[in-house]
């Protein structure tokens, strides 16, 4: 799998402000969910990988003692910053760091979370590996993530309709891949919970600013998709602006306690 580490930063860097103040990443039923499935405790340490915008970082704040907000992006760092000091938050800090080799100690924090950025990763059973590394026994690490069905050609037609649109994306996985993620690392698998999430055409086109010819093409995948494509996507059309479906996963995981 290739290594787009430096594409990553590229069309991020660019778009930092746009994920900041984008309505689908600041907030959702999985976010919800994720806060009630964890339930962290007031002297927690957290860490929250690839934040993005700093969304999950900020909800989770305001419940444990610190948050460490990191990303592979120091553009996106800084706008998660600014948006996250401008809320009066003074309990999170920030680190760029890359999710597949984390700059941290072993059993460092009480909580791991990710949230929607594994598509992103080279390597994602590795960023699974490094999130138990940096875990406490008996803590967890929580993600949330875009899902793929399990049938390999409607798999690929999607990841290929994202990749289209922003290039640093690499895959989304199935359930079982993530189930299998987290058993190979280590992990007792608490919870997995599936979401579907509307998304508007032209709001998610814009994250990425991509060119009008880029939109028509995929204005024309969305809706000439076959058939396992367009049940999984769902495109409509609701008073002249198209939407569709994207499906998240979100999975827990608690590392086992330390042996005696």
């Amino acid at each position: 799998m290739a290594d787009n580490r430096d594409l990553v930063k590229r069309q991020f860097g660019l778009n930092a402000e746009r994920y900041v103040s984008s309505t689908d990443h600041s907030k959702g039923e999985s976010l919800d969910r994720m806060l009630e499935l964890v339930d962290p405790e007031r002297d927690w340490r957290v860490l929250d990988i690839a934040t993005g915008g700093g969304h999950t970082a900020l909800a989770f704040a305001p419940r444990v003692r610190e948050v460490v907000a990191s990303d592979l992006t120091q553009e996106m760092l800084d706008a998660a910053e600014r948006f996250i000091r401008g809320k009066g938050v003074s309990n999170v800090r920030f680190t760029e760091a890359d999710a597949c080799s984390l700059p941290f100690q072993d059993a460092e924090f009480d909580l791991v979370t990710c949230r929607v950025a594994p598509h992103h990763f080279p390597d994602c059973a590795r960023f699974v590996r490094e999130m138990a590394r940096v875990l406490k026994p008996n803590r967890i690490a929580a993600v949330i993530d875009n899902l793929v069905p399990e049938d390999r050609p409607t798999a690929d037609y999607i990841n290929d309709f994202e990749k289209f649109r922003d290039p640093s994306h690499v895959r989304a996985y199935t359930a079982p891949e993530w189930l299998q993620f987290f058993r190979a690392a280590g992990f007792q698998i608490e919870a997995t919970e599936m979401f579907r999430k509307a998304r508007g055409f032209e709001a998610w086109a814009g994250l990425q600013t991509v060119s009008e010819p880029v939109k028509a093409e995929l204005k024309r995948r969305l809706e000439t998709a076959p058939p396992g494509a367009a049940e999984a996507l769902a495109p409509e059309w609701r008073e002249g602006k198209l939407f569709f479906y994207l499906t998240e996963i979100l999975v827990v995981g608690r590392r086992p306690p330390a042996r005696r």
